[in-house]
This record gives structure tokens, sequence and C-alpha cells, in this order.
């Protein structure tokens, strides 16, 4: 089953005067933009905007596929409490609004959140558009947008080549097979917890290749590895799905998410279970220092994911289930939601690991790099997805 996040904001420079609204689906695990809406209304109250703008996201996000599950987050408070219904509607005017908007998808398919408006200003800035296109007498196209690719029309609906052609091979998968397989989730599940693992950005010893684990010096970001965080940044911050953070305790995990969680408004909570291998007496060495001065030792570990690093450390299977009680507990925490976690090479390659079912020895088979992101969702019936290995795009 798809995520979707819906955008929806809506505005009327009266109240009641010249309204608008714009509506924004992005892709849940990625954050990418598949489709947009805008609409000058005429004149009408700020509140039928908002209802509007959520009509046309719920809309554009059913064309994109019907049996998706959607978090709508906007910064309209009335809407979002009237739709979870907390609030009663006594508007005349909202009432058919409401009942339309339940009637896209199925009410368990769709969540709400409320957020700052400064966390709603694609589809604010959509609908301030359309005003403007309405002001001149003109309709909104994406020609004068100054947001991402939108809609080819007033209140019409812009579909990118790429999501177009991601529908076309969801309906042939559909059409080849029915069998139900581990990851891929029934309609009545609702939103998955989606975990996006960063790893964290370069420290002085990444480059050199030593064993940095939580047993070790613990060294800070380099002037590099904070750029990366910087970048990373930067590109969460466009795709604007993330509502949690939460860090490994080591230093290097806790400044990548505090640059983060700067440029996203969010705090860091803090999540033991998310440290580190302890690499043990193989801490700050490279691997060939450990093949020359343990060689025995190595090639144990190397063998068997029970086998511990020399001097005390820390054996895979330990971390396994470290990692797997900490993913229980995140996933329950954070049920629906969508969470970045930063964290190590181990604790990622871990968490992928446990999702796809695989044996041990795949954590010498997947590369990670710094300032990474991969993506897995877990659904309430215990299946997991992954949709996201090793994305350096955003570094580039």
């Amino acid at each position: 089953m798809r995520e979707f996040i819906v955008e929806a904001d809506g505005g009327s420079r009266g109240n009641p005067g010249p309204a608008g609204y714009g509506a924004v689906v992005r892709d849940a695990a990625t954050g990418e933009t598949l489709a947009e809406a805008a609409e000058y209304l005429g004149v009408a109250t700020n509140n039928v905007a908002e209802y509007r703008g959520l009509l046309a996201g719920l809309r554009a996000a059913r064309a994109l596929d019907p049996q998706a599950a959607v978090h709508v987050r906007m910064d309209s408070k009335l809407v979002v409490e009237q739709m979870t219904g907390r609030w009663k509607i006594k508007h005349p005017d909202l009432k058919p609004l409401a009942t339309e908007a339940a009637r896209v998808f199925p009410p368990e398919r769709v969540t709400y959140e409320w957020i700052p408006r400064e966390r709603n200003k694609h589809a604010d800035r959509l609908a301030n558009e359309a005003m403007d296109a309405g002001a001149r007498g003109e309709t909104w196209s994406p020609s004068g947008s100054a947001a991402e690719p939108a809609a080819a029309q007033a209140g019409a609906v812009h579909r990118p080549e790429d999501a177009v052609r991601a529908d076309r091979d969801a309906q042939a998968a559909r059409t080849v097979s029915t069998v139900s397989s581990p990851g891929w989730a029934p309609a009545d599940l609702g939103a998955p917890a989606t975990l996006v693992l960063l790893r964290h950005g370069e420290t002085p010893l990444t480059p050199q290749k030593r064993f940095s684990g939580s047993g070790g010096s613990d060294p800070s970001l380099s002037a590099t590895g904070r750029e990366q965080a910087e970048k990373a940044a930067a590109a969460l911050a466009r795709r604007g799905t993330i509502q949690a953070v939460v860090s490994s305790p080591l230093a290097r995990t806790r400044e990548t998410a505090g640059i983060i969680a700067a440029r996203l408004g969010l705090e860091v909570a803090v999540e033991d279970g998310l440290r580190e291998t302890d690499f043990g007496a193989w801490e700050g060495l490279t691997f060939a220092e450990v093949q020359e001065r343990y060689p025995d030792d190595l090639n144990a570990w190397l063998a068997s994911p029970d086998v511990a690093p020399t001097g005390g450390g820390e054996s895979f299977t330990t971390t396994a289930a470290r990692i797997a009680a900490t993913r229980d507990k995140l996933v329950a925490a954070y049920a629906g939601r969508t969470v970045l976690l930063v964290t190590h090479v181990t604790p990622i390659k871990t968490f992928v690991r446990l999702a796809l079912g695989a044996p041990p020895e795949s954590l010498f088979r997947m590369e990670l790099s710094a300032a990474s992101l991969s993506v897995v969702a877990y659904y309430a019936d215990g299946n997991a997805s992954v949709r996201l290995l090793n994305d350096t795009s955003h570094l580039r």
C-alpha cells in the first residue's frame, strides 16, 4: 500500500474576500512531490478555502492511487479538529465540504495532523499564487508558479511523467500477481511508522576507514561531516515529511541530528538503543591493523555473528537483539508517523537486514556511506517494507 502526505492550505483576503487554495501530494517515504493543485475561488471565507484545499489534495492523492493511505497536514486547527471529530461542524457552508472530504478515502486510511504555518509553506505559496492570478483576472498556471512543478491549469492536478510511470508499474504489478507477501500490506492497516535512517556525517576517522563504535573515543564531526549534515538538513526540509528526530547518544550523531532538527524546527530525542556496536580492542584501528594484530579473532568474527570483537566488544547477534527491541519501541511510539533516526552503520544495516529477513552475513554485503539516507516502513501487522537504501543524492 502506498502512503501519501497531503499538505493543504487556503486563504481569503478580507474573510470573506478574494480566496484561493493550494495543495501538495508527497510520497511519505521519500518526500517527492507527486502532484499539486491550486485554484482561485472568487469571494469566499478563509475556512471554506481551507476545506477546498483539503478536498483538492485528497482528490489528487486518490487520482494517484485510490488504495493509498493518506496523512493530511494543515495549519488550520479548525479543519483538523473537525475532520477528526473532536470539534463539531456548526457552520452550514462547511458541513457539505467536510462530508465530501470524508468520502474521498475510507476514514480508517486518513489521518490528520496540525502543523505550524511555517511548515506549510509550499501549500501556502500555491494558495497565494492562485489568489494573485485571480486578482489579475488570470487562472493559476505552473508557468507562473514559484513552487515546485504544479498543475497544468487552475484547480487541475499536475502529474509528472515519473509519477505516471510509477502508476503504470503499480497497476502492472497488481495484474501480474495477486499473491500476498511480506511487505505488501492490505489496505485496512492504516499508515505505517516510517523510519528514515540517516547515517551521521563524517568524522576524522571515517575517511581512514577505522573501527569507530560506542566503545572508542566518541569523535565529533569533521568540517566535511558538518557540511554533509547541512546538505541532509536542506534535503529533508524540502521534502517536509519528518515529524520527529531521534538520535543515538554518541557525539557524531547528536551533532548531525542537532543541525537537522534546527533546520526543521524540531527537538532531538536521544535513544540509547541506536548507538553503534562496541568494537572492543579494535576501536580506532583499521581493518588491516586488526588483521595484523588479532588475525584469529577477526576470522572468527567474520565467520559467526555470535562472536564479539577482541576485548569484550559487542557481537552482531547482541547488536541485532538491541536494534530489534529499539525498533519495536520506536514503531509503537511513532505509529503512523515519519521519524528521522540519526544513527550508525551497523544499526542501519541491521534495521534493513531484519526488515528483509536476510541472514547476518548480509551486513557485509551492504554499502552505507556517511550521511546517506535509507527508509523502512513498518505496518500494523508486523510486516516491513524497505523503501530506500544508501541514498546520497542530496550530497551531490
